[in-house]
């Protein structure tokens, strides 16, 4: 079977929750985000209303796969009590991970190193030992890949997506993705008086691996000069060349937003490392971009890396609200005996998309979208 066919025979597959739903499981996947307990907090009450017990299934699929590191158990009952309170807060109160993807899960062997085994099948059992009747899966692309395959073992899913990144494709914004901007907006704002007041060249690093959403949303938002994201590969003379003119202009100072998956044109990616059951590690884009700009212009130059900043603190309105419609939506997903789908933000509404129609691209920054327009014609430079 050749890959169109094989594509076509997956987009084929539906499954459907039981009629009568009486248990479900929620879990989180992938790097945390504000958001998630807001999720978490409305598909409990919401599933509660409807007469339905909720497990919680501790770090992602972890509580699971290995229950021995839990001495109160993998697993956690979510009630009224559980989730009181828990709008407002970061994190996860069930905890989260990005190694516990059961298709390639790192196991120590024998020798004392790791390999990547498929525990997927041990998974779905038990899932179903537990008498749970469908999971709710919490989680940015990986996440959502990983429930897309689950889903064609048996195992009736409803995706929501969670990444600050905003590269889940399908939905206009993914939850978090807000209160990550916002965040990096405020210090870009505060990074000014200081890079004013020395007249230095201040590069802001923040998190983007493959979209620079981030990056984009906050660098015009905070009035940078620059702005590096990995859909544009950069020529680290043009940045510099923008920072002089600005100087020639008596702007003695320059302000650079870097995600941290930006790269040069003639370079790659900054990796810190590669690790097995996990994505790669990004960084160092800002620290080398901060150095070269100081010996192409003879300007003072400090780089700030945000790094999981982003990740926590209180969600935003925006973000607090979209979770909680997130989370009703993904239960009555499952109510309307829907399964194997994403529940996506389509204005004015929350709609559902089949989760493999989610996870065959990612969403990268279009190069003639409004933002990218704008910011071109404010005068900030993108390195090209």
């Amino acid at each position: 079977m050749n890959t169109q066919e094989e594509e076509a025979t997956e987009e084929e597959i539906t499954i459907s929750p039981p009629e009568s739903i009486k248990r479900i499981a929620i879990s989180t996947g992938g790097g945390d985000a504000p958001g998630l307990n807001a999720v978490i907090r409305s598909a409990v009450l919401c599933a509660m209303r409807r007469g339905w017990e909720c497990i919680g299934i501790r770090d992602g699929y972890n509580g699971l796969l290995t229950p021995e590191q839990y001495p109160r158990g993998g697993t956690i009952l979510l009630d009224h009590e559980k989730v009181r309170g828990i709008t407002h807060l970061g994190g996860t109160i069930i905890g989260t991970t990005n190694r516990g993807n059961p298709f390639s899960y790192p196991t120590l062997g024998k020798d004392g190193t790791l390999h990547e085994v498929d525990r997927s099948d041990e998974l779905v059992e038990k899932i179903k030992d537990l008498g749970i009747d469908a999971l709710i899966t919490i989680g940015g692309d990986g996440s959502m890949r990983i429930a897309y395959d689950l889903c064609k073992k048996g195992l009736p899913i409803v995706g929501v997506p969670k990444t600050i990144d905003n590269d889940l494709d399908k939905t206009v914004v993914t939850f978090g993705f807000d209160s990550a901007v916002s965040f990096a907006t405020e210090c870009i704002d505060r990074l000014h008086s200081t890079a004013e007041a020395h007249r230095r060249i201040m590069v802001i690093e923040v998190m983007g691996r493959y979209a620079g959403w981030i990056a984009l949303n906050a660098g015009v938002s905070g009035t940078a000069d620059a702005i590096l994201i990995p859909e544009i590969p950069f020529d680290i003379e043009k940045v510099a060349e923008r920072t002089r003119e600005r100087v020639r202009n008596g702007k003695m100072f320059s302000i650079i937003v870097v995600a941290e998956g930006a790269r040069p044109i003639d370079g790659q990616r900054y990796v810190i490392d590669r690790e097995i059951g996990r994505a790669e590690r990004l960084g160092g884009i800002g620290a080398a971009v901060s150095q070269q700009l100081q010996e192409l212009t003879g300007q003072e130059s400090r780089h700030v890396v945000l790094g999981h900043l982003q990740r926590g603190g209180q969600p935003t309105t925006f973000d607090r609200l979209l979770s909680l419609r997130f989370g009703a939506a993904a239960i009555r997903a499952l109510d309307e005996g829907n399964a194997g789908v994403m529940v996506v933000l389509d204005p004015p509404t929350v709609q559902y998309v089949p989760l493999y129609q989610a996870t065959r691209r990612m969403k990268t920054v279009p190069l003639d979208s409004d933002t990218v327009i704008t910011a071109r014609d404010l005068g900030i430079s993108f390195g090209d």
